[in-house]
């Protein structure tokens, strides 16, 4: 027995002695039969569905777990993204989504945390695409102008990239966005319709955050919607009326409280004082709970949450008593969660792909 151990001993040695000496060749040999897996996969379909998928759960506040807002929609074979924060194509490309397949971007406003995220998205469709037309951006009143701005930030680089590239790969007529405007609605006024598909904009509640808006897709009989960022609000409950699935953002305020505390405690007026001034504008878990009662959901679905939740373990807390209010099935969301809504069904099925 002992002749054993000491053999079995011996061939661990050999085994980490081995893997130390040979770490970069089996290291290459491991990436390339990785990467050779990851590329050659097809890709996941959704079949003849409506689904919404998080690519961003996040807020301004850090949270290394969560990028920042970002919902993709896919229809058929249509993919569609609602906000794109920062690491939300990143997110797209980690759940399998190809962002060279988004044919367009809706835009719920301009907080800065919606649409930092758009840089990486354009050349990433751009590249992805071969397309030689801007992508189209889709927003409210004001929209023009962001637009406008992303274009010229990047223009230098897109220089760089057709001369390196060419024009072969990067058509010169393509990369970046290009701006397609509607009037902030008073109800829903529809803004995209197209091979079965409707999209209805909605006002939301933000002020002073103006104009902000709210998305409904309508599909084989299914129905998803977006809240954007916004305080609870009548309109929303409206145009929510009768949805499958509700993607409502969320704030929880005791949490947010406890965090002004300890900025107040830390000698940090300046940004105590933004986590005060939040509580005003955005719906707590319970109100999005009530919206999701009032419209008469399905389900609904947490997403753009405020404060950082570290874990699972304080999503309880995060919905406080969110349950009293919805007796529907409510998720926190998190990034990578696809929720799949099969035609002409009352099915909603959950994968995660992160």
């Amino acid at each position: 027995m002992r002749k054993l151990g000491l053999a079995v001993l011996v061939v661990a040695l050999v085994a980490v002695v081995s893997l130390f000496l040979f770490q970069r060749q089996l290291g290459e040999r491991l990436f390339e039969r990785a990467v050779a897996q990851r590329i050659g996969a097809e890709p996941t379909g959704f079949g003849d569905a409506l689904s919404v998928g998080l690519c961003g759960t996040g807020s301004p506040l850090p949270n290394p777990d969560r990028a920042g807002p970002c919902n993709v929609i896919i229809a058929g074979e249509h993919v569609f993204v609602v906000d794109m924060g920062e690491g939300g194509a990143r997110n797209l490309n980690l759940m399998g989504i190809d962002p060279g397949r988004v044919k367009a971007v809706f835009l719920t406003h301009f907080h800065s945390d919606h649409i930092d995220g758009m840089g990486p998205l354009a050349l990433l469709h751009w590249t992805g695409a071969n397309d030689d037309q801007p992508l189209p951006v889709y927003g409210p009143d004001g929209v023009q102008q962001v637009i406008d701005g992303f274009n010229q930030a990047y223009q230098t680089d897109k220089g760089y990239r057709v001369a390196h590239h060419g024009e072969t790969i990067v058509p010169p007529t393509g990369g970046g966005f290009r701006a397609i405007s509607f009037p902030l609605p008073v109800g829903s006024q529809t803004v995209f319709e197209q091979d079965g598909l409707r999209v209805t904009a909605f006002p939301v509640q933000h002020n002073p955050v103006s104009p902000a808006v709210g998305y409904r897709f309508d599909y084989k009989g299914r129905s998803i919607v977006i809240s954007g960022d916004t305080a609870r609000s009548a309109s929303l409950e409206a145009a929510a009326k009768g949805a499958d699935l509700l993607v409502h953002e969320a704030l929880q305020p005791n949490l947010v409280k406890a965090m002004t505390l300890a900025l107040d405690d830390a000698g940090n007026p300046n940004t105590a004082q933004i986590t005060r001034d939040i509580l005003d504008y955005h719906a707590s878990p319970e109100d999005a709970a009530k919206s999701a009662k009032a419209a008469g959901v399905t389900q609904l679905v947490l997403s753009h949450l405020v404060p950082p939740i570290p874990s699972e373990f304080f999503y309880p807390a995060f919905l406080g008593d969110a349950a009293e209010f919805f007796d529907g099935a409510i998720t926190v969301g998190e990034d990578g969660m696809i929720f799949t809504l099969p035609a002409d069904s009352d099915a909603i099925e959950l994968s995660e792909r992160l």
